[in-house]
C-alpha cells in the first residue's frame, strides 16, 4: 500500500500527475494516519508527520510522485442566520466554548447538524436551516498551537525575550552611567559647596 507523507496544496497541483481521486469528510481531512482507498481503486496509507488540514483541491503525494486529489464531501450541516449579528456571535463563541466546530461566512455560521447543536441555536434565538455542503470549520487557537503555529510562537518569544534582555542590559548600563556621572557631579558640588558654605556662613555671621 502506497503511503503518502506529503499533501500538495491545491495551486501546486499539476493535473497530469492525477492519477485519482477521493472525497473525504472534514474528520478525514484532518487526521494524521488513516487506510483511504481512492474512488479509482488507488488505495492509500496517510502517514502525516503533523497535524495539518487537508483542503478541497489539495492533493496526497504518494511516494513514486503520484497524486491523488482530494474532494472536501458534502455533510449535512445547519445553516444557522439570525437578525442581530451578535447572535451569531454569542453562538460562535459558545460553540467555541465548548469545542464545537463551526464554520464562518459572512453573513451565517455553518454547524455539525446534531440535536445538542440544534438547542443551542434554539437558545441563542438563532434559526438553523438543514443544508448539505462540504464543512470547513474554523481550526481552534489551540490546535493551531500545537500545529506548525507552536515553533512559530516559540522562536517570537524568544527573540522577543533576547530583546528584552538587551534593553534590560542596555537601560541597566545607562543606570550605571547616570549614577556615576552623578557621583562624580556630587562630589565635584560637594567640593565647592564646602568652599561656598564657609562664605555663605560668613556671610549669615555678617549679617
Amino acid at each position: 500500500m502506497p503511503r503518502v507523507t506529503t499533501i500538495v496544496r491545491k495551486p501546486a497541483v499539476k493535473a497530469d500527475r492525477v492519477v485519482d481521486t477521493i472525497t473525504l469528510d472534514h474528520a478525514a481531512r484532518n487526521r494524521r494516519e488513516a487506510a483511504l482507498t481512492g474512488e479509482g481503486g488507488t488505495e492509500i496509507r496517510l502517514d502525516l508527520d503533523m497535524d495539518t488540514t487537508i483542503n478541497d483541491g489539495d492533493a496526497l503525494r504518494l511516494e513514486d510522485g503520484r497524486l491523488v486529489q482530494v474532494k472536501a464531501a458534502a455533510e449535512r450541516l445547519l445553516e444557522v442566520r439570525a437578525e442581530n449579528p451578535l447572535r451569531l456571535i454569542r453562538l460562535a463563541w459558545h460553540l467555541g466554548s465548548q469545542h464545537g466546530l463551526a464554520e464562518v461566512t459572512a453573513d451565517a455560521l455553518y454547524v455539525e447538524d446534531n440535536p445538542a447543536v440544534a438547542e443551542l441555536v434554539r437558545g441563542q434565538g438563532c434559526t438553523a436551516t438543514s443544508v448539505e455542503r462540504p464543512f470547513r470549520p474554523e481550526r481552534s487557537a489551540h490546535h493551531c498551537d500545537h500545529d506548525h503555529g507552536h515553533g512559530h510562537h516559540h522562536g517570537h518569544s524568544h527573540g522577543h525575550d533576547h530583546g528584552h534582555h538587551h534593553d534590560h542590559a542596555h537601560d541597566h548600563a545607562h543606570h550605571e552611567h547616570k549614577h556615576d556621572h552623578h557621583h562624580d557631579h556630587d562630589h565635584g558640588h560637594e567640593h565647592g559647596a564646602g568652599c561656598g558654605c564657609g562664605h555663605h556662613h560668613g556671610h549669615k555671621h555678617d549679617h
